[in-house]
């Protein structure tokens, strides 16, 4: 290969790498400006630091965690030093969470705090004449019209926009907190709905368990004494402390408590058929919510009834979720009285059916309520479907 024709192949090697060189460029620079304007990067990382406080705050002012608030709350506000001082009486009050240089700041926090409590508005706070101290604004946290609190932040110089901040940022502490205050009211409801499900362990079927296990203590003592087990394990299931939330084995459990008990009045006029799925086994339920599913169809599909009849209980895999199924072949009731029950609030029967729909909605969402199909004479068929991922339900919580 001559001079000419190597100078030529390089000179065609140089530009395509040129044009190589260009586009990479042109593709970074692209990948940049995706990023967002600096006006748009500097809401993300408010929005970040924003969700970062945010869990710190629910337990309120005076919770162990409120001091991590403060310290992203301080880098959402860019000042020196940032206090949350509680103004409403009682444990809370004059509780600081403080981050940021001292220097006997938290004193002064608790003092600002106290006249911007007083005021009911925001303050700003000008340095001493004649000394190089930080300035600061106060901002009221305020909810259901008191104020709870005070967002106390520290600058050289306070301008308009921290100003500003500091009101908007305490505005959405007291919205934090007055979620956490939901979380805790839901936490009480649904410990409430799980005491009026124990509470409707009937006497009525405490009673029948206790008369036939006393009518084997003579005949078969080793049926009754295995009869008194099934009860211990039964009541100590219904009646445990841990958590809202359980497994599907450990609810199986109990139900094969309640229907051994229950067989021991029905005889053979009880059947038991059971599909469970292995893979299912491991689903977390709410607690005590297929268990009443059960003694539901027992007391109003086959008690009425002078024949028995056979309980089939159902689980399976259904992709996202795992479904389900409580269905008997006994006597079954009109659709339109049992969408009227559903509905009710004072009616006696089926409470425990009302309940688990009930809190199946509140948990998941309207459509994850019961699915029920029933007819006068044609039996029952409830059917719930819970999500296989559930990471914020741990069923080992206390």
């Amino acid at each position: 290969m001559n001079d000419v024709v190597l100078a030529a192949v390089l000179g065609v090697l140089g530009g395509i790498a040129l044009t190589v060189l260009l586009l990479l460029a042109r593709r970074f620079a692209r990948g940049a400006t995706d990023l967002g304007s600096d006006a748009e990067q500097g809401a993300l990382r408010a929005l970040h630091q924003a969700s970062l406080a945010a869990p710190h705050l629910r337990g309120g002012l005076a919770g162990p965690d409120a001091v991590k608030a403060a310290r992203h709350l301080r880098v959402l506000l860019g000042s020196a030093a940032v206090a949350i001082v509680g103004t409403d009486g009682g444990e809370e009050s004059g509780v600081v969470s403080f981050d940021g240089a001292s220097d006997g700041l938290e004193s002064a926090a608790r003092r600002i705090a106290e006249r911007v409590r007083a005021s009911g508005r925001r303050q700003v706070f000008p340095a001493p004449a004649k000394t190089d101290d930080l300035e600061a604004v106060g901002a009221p946290i305020v909810v259901d019209g008191r104020t709870i609190g005070v967002i106390v932040a520290f600058a050289s110089p306070v301008r308009a926009a921290l100003v500003r901040a500091a009101e908007e940022v305490a505005d959405w502490c007291a919205a934090q907190v007055e979620l956490g205050g939901l979380d805790a009211s839901r936490a009480q409801l649904a410990e409430a709905e799980l005491r009026s499900l124990r509470a409707q362990i009937s006497p009525h079927f405490i009673y029948n368990a206790l008369t036939a296990i006393a009518s084997f203590i003579t005949t078969d003592p080793d049926r009754a004494r295995d009869l008194v087990l099934e009860f211990a394990d039964f009541t100590r299931y219904s009646f445990r402390r841990q958590g809202e939330f359980t497994t599907l084995a450990e609810e199986l459990g109990s139900i094969h408590s309640y229907l051994e008990l229950e067989r021991a009045r029905f005889g053979d006029r009880l059947q038991v058929t059971l599909q469970i799925a292995p893979e299912t086994l491991a689903t977390v339920i709410p607690f005590l919510s297929v268990q009443p599913l059960v003694e539901n169809a027992v007391r109003h599909g086959l008690e009425p009834g002078e024949g028995g009849g056979e309980i089939r209980l159902t689980s399976r895999d259904d992709g996202t979720h795992t479904e389900i199924l409580v269905e008997d072949d006994g006597v079954g009731m009109d659709p339109d009285g049992l969408r009227s029950l559903l509905t009710a609030r004072e009616d006696g029967s089926h409470v425990g059916l009302r309940n688990v729909d009930t809190r199946l909605r509140q948990l998941y969402g309207s459509s994850g309520g019961l699915v029920v199909e029933t007819n006068t004479g044609a039996g029952t068929l409830v059917r719930m479907r819970v999500p296989k991922s559930q990471p914020l339900h741990d069923p080992d919580d206390d």
